[in-house]
């Protein structure tokens, strides 16, 4: 089931990459919590529609040629780890943009339940179970 998980996951962010928001947000649960730790803006967000709402204002800030590389997926019991680099360039400004975020997800009856995103990898490996 695991696995399983690993590919939900990769999905969402794959549908991402797509642009077809509708079936990223198809991946997660009505009452999926967004715990975001680190990046602007910060904070807890419960329900899909506040979470497709941060997803939305993020993606807002970008060009269309902003996307995610998933660099390591694994998954830890029922969790999934995953590092991503997301990279492209400022809307308005035009101005490359790069970073790693780390999150850690959970998978509930084939959908994401929670998913938690950190800037720091360690943090990320703590919240999933495993020592930095």
């Amino acid at each position: 089931m695991s696995e399983a998980n690993v590919e939900i996951v990769r999905g969402q962010f794959e549908a991402t990459n797509r642009r077809d928001f509708a079936a990223a947000m198809d991946a997660y649960t009505e009452d999926v919590v967004l715990v975001v730790n680190g990046l602007f803006p910060s904070g807890t967000f419960l329900g899909r529609e506040a979470v497709g709402g941060w997803f939305g204002d993020w993606f807002g800030a970008f060009g269309h040629d902003y996307h995610f590389d998933v660099e390591e997926a694994r998954a830890v019991g029922e969790r999934v780890l995953i590092t991503a680099r997301h990279h492209g360039s400022g809307r308005a400004s035009g101005v490359p943009v790069e970073g790693i975020t780390a999150y850690a997800y959970t998978v509930k009856a084939g959908k994401i339940a929670r998913v938690e995103m950190y800037t720091d990898r360690a943090e990320a490996l703590e919240a999933v179970g495993l020592a930095g």
